[in-house]
């Protein structure tokens, strides 16, 4: 990411999380560990983690393609990783901080606007796969769900949640 972009984008740190902490409080909790008051603690590493990504451009700084819906989206067949409503919110609340970063640098054109947002979708994307599948691999619930045919390489959970 830009230099330019990232001193501002950094600047809101405290912006960011809290709306992220307002976003996980908004959602409904489906599992006792998708607690609103423990999710909280996670926040501050995951900024870290993001920030360090954009800062030393882990992303391609010019991504062949956008991301499909599909890809930024993890997936958990069981539907209860209570990390899934953790990163939705996370990422709103980056989106958010991203396009006020933008608005504070207006010699950004269009194209750098666009790569920037991309770059903020993959470093995020990837985290969130990341950390939502390692959460799934511990499950108890992997096993048990009952698993019906899908598209090829997907899963549908139907355990009744």
């Amino acid at each position: 990411m830009q230099f330019e972009l990232l001193i501002p984008f950094r600047a809101q740190r405290a912006q960011i999380h809290a709306r992220w902490e307002a976003l996980i409080h908004a959602e409904p909790v489906n599992t006792p560990l998708a607690n609103p008051n423990a999710l909280v603690h996670l926040i501050e590493g995951s900024i870290d983690e993001i920030f360090s990504s954009l800062a030393t451009g882990s992303t391609p700084r010019t991504p062949a393609r956008k991301p499909s819906a599909a890809e930024e989206r993890p997936v958990c067949p069981c539907g209860r990783n209570p990390l899934l409503v953790y990163f939705v919110a996370g990422q709103q609340a980056m989106r958010e901080a991203l396009v006020l970063a933008q608005a504070a640098a207006p010699r950004l054109d269009a194209v750098e606007r666009d790569t920037a947002l991309t770059e903020v979708n993959l470093v995020f994307s990837r985290i969130a796969r990341r950390e939502t599948e390692s959460f799934c691999a511990v499950c108890q619930h992997r096993n048990s769900a009952a698993v019906t045919a899908s598209p090829p390489g997907r899963a549908m959970c139907i355990s009744g949640f």
